[in-house]
């Protein structure tokens, strides 16, 4: 079943799905603009399209993330991201 999600006024969405090879994931578009985002189990972001530029927990620093590049987030933790043109995700959550 795929469920359809939408953030941040619509500059956000996302369609979810689980997968036998990959398990439970989501897919989407975040539009250019900067979002914080929590999460309640750990992520691996993957970059399909354009950049990510991300200040993740822990780091004082920020990453910029290309495409086919990844960065994990731990569970219970908030992150943020800054997006300079459109661009595409992959996000698997991960088992605790």
């Amino acid at each position: 079943m795929l469920n359809v999600n939408e953030y941040f006024a619509g500059k956000v969405k996302s369609i979810g799905f689980d997968s036998s090879s990959i398990g439970r994931a989501s897919v989407g578009v975040m539009e250019t603009g900067e979002y914080t985002f929590t999460t309640a189990q750990p992520e691996e972001m993957t970059v399909i399209n354009g950049a990510l530029r991300a200040l993740l927990p822990g780091s004082h620093d920020w990453q910029v993330f290309m495409p086919g590049e990844k960065f994990f987030v731990p569970a219970q933790s908030e992150f943020i991201v800054q997006v300079a043109e459109a661009s595409a995700y992959l996000c698997k959550y991960l088992s605790k």
